[in-house]
């Protein structure tokens, strides 16, 4: 009966997010009384998830699973959901938990919540707050089948700590070919930078840049920062930006503690896509540009002439406070 929860790592190494799902699966627990039982595959230090609440560890080694493969990995938790009777599984909201949620959700005849930003109001009846409308509002979601299964929206419920002394158990799935039909051909990874999916700060740059050669006082704000750099669609429709960096509704959806958008005007599809970030800063030299009315902190001003400053600003403050 225990709270099962995926655990996402990459490399052997945990991801923010699989300790931000123990915790919030941790929360369940506690008002089910039950325990929490998270799923790591090929990861390392799995003791780690004891410190966020996780009472039993099922790891799984296997080089097959060494990339991520929807239909494999449905199977291998499902197998595992059944074995400890679980009637909660807890999963992020990455792009990989999105496709994993639906074939769990039909392999358990589960009902499936994505984007929830709270614990359940209630075990029963099973009520949960998500968000709605691209992150402008929020619904009151009851899951009424045996089990659920709950997708948590990133950064929505923060790292916990609830000491465990996890129990560690190996896995050996059943597997087979028809859950290969999908094959990974390569992997092309960002190097020696904040990566958006993992980002507590986002930096992002739009056409009010005016040419990829300017992108250097972003780099720096974000190397000072320790952030991610991202563009608007149009910056990477023209070449100056790779598409990787793309922020917005039509490309990858940003929930950072901090967004500093430097020269976008704020189109809807863009807004849409960072909506979730928690505090938004906007430069532009427009003062009827429509991201300020949904920035938190806003300055009207030329970017060159502001940006250069605010880095110099932002330096002198972590010489001091380092």
């Amino acid at each position: 009966m225990s709270v099962l929860v995926y655990t996402e790592s990459e490399e052997g190494k945990f991801k923010k997010t699989a300790y931000e799902v123990v915790s919030y699966a941790r929360g369940i627990a506690d008002m089910m009384s039950t325990t929490v039982t998270a799923v790591a595959v090929n990861a390392e230090e799995t003791a780690s998830l004891g410190t966020y609440g996780a009472d039993k560890v099922v790891h799984i080694k296997s080089d097959k699973l060494s990339k991520f493969t929807a239909n494999a990995y449905a199977a291998a938790v499902t197998e595992i959901a059944k074995n400890e009777g679980s009637k909660v599984v807890v999963l992020s909201s990455s792009a990989n938990a999105k496709y994993l949620a639906p074939l769990l959700a039909v392999d358990l005849e589960a009902g499936y919540a994505s984007n929830v930003v709270a614990l359940p109001e209630s075990a029963s009846p099973f009520k949960v707050k998500r968000t709605a409308f691209t992150n402008k509002a929020f619904n009151h979601t009851e899951i009424s089948t045996d089990v659920k299964i709950i997708g948590l929206s990133k950064n929505s419920f923060g790292l916990k700590e609830a000491q465990k002394d996890a129990t560690e158990a190996s896995f050996d799935p059943s597997l087979d070919d028809s859950q290969f039909k999908v094959e990974v051909q390569s992997v092309d990874k960002v190097k020696d930078k904040v990566t958006i999916a993992d980002a507590e700060i986002v930096v992002s740059g739009g056409r009010g840049l005016k040419g990829p050669e300017n992108w250097g006082m972003i780099e720096e704000m974000a190397d000072i920062l320790g952030a991610a750099t991202a563009c608007s669609k149009p910056v990477s429709d023209m070449g100056w930006r790779p598409h990787s960096e793309h922020v917005g509704q039509t490309g990858k959806p940003v929930a950072s503690n901090l967004y500093i958008a430097v020269g976008i005007s704020g189109a809807i599809q863009h807004l849409a896509g960072i909506n979730a970030s928690k505090t938004k800063v906007v430069i532009n030299t427009d003062p009827e540009a429509p991201f300020f009315k949904a920035a938190d902190y806003g300055i009207v001003g030329d970017a060159f002439e502001v940006v250069p400053k605010l880095n110099e600003k932002l330096k002198e403050f972590k010489a001091n406070n380092s």
